[in-house]
């Protein structure tokens, strides 16, 4: 079956480069055969939500406000603005949906025409061809068959927070583009027919070749305790090319030469005279007025910047990061989902001021200061926070002062924001960003309050705590943060699962996030607090080990065991059992020693309970090496990569999740994994390439990864920093983060490197432990 299965992805990937075509030379510059290696479209193929990686070729620098995508279906919850199954165009959206399983919000659409005006989705959809696309992380062309004949060649790029648009037409009549401004929103993915009916405004200026407007659509208004009651996303699309006539379309109507519009299923069109041949449109996005909008294409695409211009800065800021990365020994298969990775994890969060300023929907109003939204949290905690404070350290501190700011203003740190806090996920994981960036040198926020808001994340329970159950998007209550911190972790240890969902998962994010509260109080001086958190810490997770069974399992109130597949968030006992990242010592001691922790260890990964799809499983390869079985997690992260990362458009087995599965194959590749990412260690694994050099951004010299015969070597033989010999498999931030020379000596066969607990040991004793593991 799996064999059947590998082949199958090789297919895909061989084909899934069928369709791109050679990059004109004006939008390859400069040079970067790093960005080069990007592939937009892997990721965005899978036959449902859940198997698909989420992703969207779209356009745009890293951690951009408004990423622009060609729209070929209506997105929301579960759905994407493209997916690579469709054969038709409706137009371009900047989107702000950071995730698949997240809302939209306000968004801006424009979709160029020719003939009749059509403003009706399902009608003005354009067949295409996937041999006439390009998508690179800096340009997106493809050629549309209009509707009444002839061709439309379609290109984009896109700075931060301004999409820039360019329409060749050619055969066609009466040129014309529309810009949408609000849509039927659908609420949810249980129902597509359940839906809403924003109300926006649209006006045509023709003096100043603009068409503005405000859409107010917030897909995720049913979630989460802040209402947002002024968010819109506010638009200026500034054209070119003098308008011949325009005009207001509402629900499929059309009102010649009308310049202003208010309402639902909102649009304006300008049209073009016969003999227009090419169409330039640059499209500020704001979330804070219309003038800020207009001001946005001011500043980052002034009148007179050509579209190669706005990709050639574009695709500069990409290489500015992916250049930093060299690998020698790796094929182009591997380059490309590398470099795509990389891509992967520099797009969230993404920025949410504008000029200096930025709207708060925590208290509906404007403030001063930078700030981001798209927080994956329960994701990112575990790697791509850790990736992005090697890749991309000049954003951290001004990431974390905007938690902060959602904490003043808000009352509380986020959990999961898009563009308010949405209650997604459990457990408070910002304590851990916080916490790790502290640890890992950053002071450029306000500390006294970070502490303080981690401090409540930690003590104070949410509103009802007694009452709530506060499951899955759950409408109408209260923060989530720690639920069931009164019922009754702080008093027992565990989250009751007859009061909470979630329960067992919970409990052992809760103790995570006081081990990171203890870290950060330690780096604080405050003693006492440190103290109370880490022991905590250390006794909740193993008040819902059942010795029984020797897994985890939720427990009630009272104390009674909920049963093995109650409490669990996207995951289930096997993953959990493994979830203590913070004390794996006493975990393996629970499990009977290293030698059983490693006999379990297999029955997980043979049993077929390892679900890379999910986070909760990312570091379980890892825990071999922590067990005196290094050349087992060496063997399980190969297997592991292999499986579930490929260059395809399929070549993400779950949800990226704003970078997390990319950062794991990321540091995978590199041979080493953050485990437990606040105590600033990182578990070695295996490295995949012959050699990789890093130069990161904050580091005195470059990290060189040496580890010659990589590719087809998997084992390790010894490994040394700096010329000192590791015995045991782990590396120190300082030790990547400096820079400096890790070498690797690999070999074709296991070896007894950190694996002092197989040494001695036979397949068949082996055998006869795995069979006494309840499986």
């Amino acid at each position: 079956m799996r064999r059947v299965l590998l082949l199958a992805l090789f297919v895909v990937a061989s084909s899934a480069r069928l369709h791109r075509r050679d990059v004109p030379d004006a939008f390859s510059q400069p040079e970067s055969s790093s960005v080069d290696y990007v592939d937009p479209f892997i990721g965005n193929g899978g036959d449902s939500p859940n198997g698909s990686g989420g992703m969207i070729p779209s356009t745009a620098p890293p951690f951009a406000m408004t990423r622009w995508v060609a729209q070929t279906r209506q997105n929301y919850v579960s759905v994407t603005p493209y997916n690579h199954t469709d054969s038709t165009i409706h137009g371009f959206q900047g989107t702000h949906q950071p995730a698949i399983w997240m809302g939209e919000s306000g968004p801006a659409i424009i979709s160029p025409g020719a003939g009749s005006v059509q403003s009706v989705f399902e009608h003005r959809g354009m067949s295409f061809s996937h041999a006439n696309e390009i998508a690179t992380a800096s340009y997106y062309s493809v050629i549309l068959d209009a509707i009444e004949g002839g061709t439309i060649n379609a290109e984009q790029s896109a700075t931060s927070r301004v999409g820039h648009l360019r329409f060749t037409f050619d055969a066609t009549t009466d040129p014309y583009v529309l810009v949408e401004a609000t849509r039927a929103s659908v609420m949810g993915s249980a129902d597509p027919t359940n839906v809403t009916y924003p109300q926006g405004s649209i006006h045509i200026d023709p003096a100043r070749r603009e068409i503005t407007g405000r859409n107010p659509e917030r897909q995720d208004f049913i979630i989460g305790p802040n209402a947002a009651p002024s968010f819109a996303g506010y638009f200026c699309a500034r054209f070119d090319t003098p308008f011949a006539s325009f005009g207001v379309a509402q629900n499929g109507s059309i009102k010649e030469n009308s310049q202003e519009g208010k309402g639902a299923l909102l649009s304006g069109f300008a049209r073009f005279a016969p003999n227009t041949k090419r169409v330039d449109v640059r499209v500020g996005v704001s979330f804070i007025s219309i003038e800020q909008a207009r001001k946005n294409v001011d500043n980052e695409i002034p009148d007179g910047t050509t579209l190669e211009q706005t990709a050639k800065n574009t695709r500069a800021a990409w290489a500015e990061k992916l250049d930093r990365i060299k690998v020698e020994g790796a094929s182009e298969d591997d380059n490309e989902v590398l470099y795509t990775a990389i891509f992967h994890t520099l797009q969230y969060p993404y920025e949410q001021d504008e000029d200096g300023h930025y709207y708060s929907g925590y208290d509906d109003k404007v403030h001063v200061g930078v700030s981001y939204t798209g927080y994956s949290i329960w994701d990112t905690f575990r790697a791509e926070w850790a990736w992005q404070i090697l890749l991309a350290p000049e954003r951290i501190n001004g990431m974390v002062q905007s938690m902060l700011q959602d904490y003043v203003q808000g009352g509380w740190l986020p959990m999961w924001k898009n563009i308010v806090e949405t209650n997604i996920m459990v457990g408070t994981h910002v304590d851990s960003l916080i916490a790790e960036a502290v640890a890992k040198g950053f002071r450029g926020f306000d500390i006294d309050t970070a502490y303080a808001a981690v401090h409540k994340d930690a003590t104070v329970p949410p509103e009802n705590d007694w009452t709530t159950s506060y499951f899955d998007r759950e409408e109408n209550v209260g923060y989530e943060v720690r639920a069931g911190l009164s019922s009754v972790y702080a008093s027992h240890g565990w989250v009751a699962s007859d009061i909470h969902s979630e329960a067992a998962s919970r409990t052992l994010d809760y103790s995570y996030d006081d081990y990171a509260v203890s870290v950060l109080a330690t780096a604080l001086g405050k003693t006492d607090d440190a103290a109370r958190f880490r022991a905590r810490a250390f006794s909740a997770p193993f008040t819902i080990f059942n010795n029984d069974t020797g897994f985890m399992e939720a427990r009630n109130a009272n104390g009674s065991w909920a049963g093995p597949d109650a409490g669990w968030t996207e995951g289930d006992k096997w993953a959990y059992t493994f979830d203590v990242v913070h004390d794996v010592g006493a975990l393996v001691e629970r499990r009977g020693g290293n030698a059983s922790f490693v006999v379990f260890l297999d029955a997980h990964f043979d049993g077929g309970h390892n679900d890379h799809t999910n986070e909760p499983s990312h570091h379980i390869p890892y825990l071999y090496s922590l067990a005196g079985a290094a050349s087992k997690s060496q063997e399980r992260v190969r297997e592991i990569a292999k499986d579930n990362y490929n260059n395809s458009v399929n070549g993400l087995s779950g949800n990226e999740d704003c970078g997390q599965m990319s950062a794991w194959y990321i540091f995978s590749t590199l041979g080493f994994y953050p485990v437990d990412p606040v105590s600033g260690e990182y578990v070695i694994g295996t490295p995949f390439f012959d050699k990789v050099t890093l130069d990161l951004p904050n580091a005195p010299q470059p990290l060189v990864i040496t580890s010659a015969g990589a590719p087809t070597k998997p084992y390790i033989h010894s490994v040394t920093v700096n010329g000192r010999a590791l015995g045991a498999p782990i590396l120190k931030h300082t030790d990547i983060a400096s820079g400096g020379h890790i070498q690797f000596a690999m070999s074709g066969v296991p070896q007894g490197w950190a694996s002092e607990t197989l040494v001695g040991t036979t397949s068949a004793t082996r055998a006869e432990r795995y069979a006494r593991v309840e499986l």
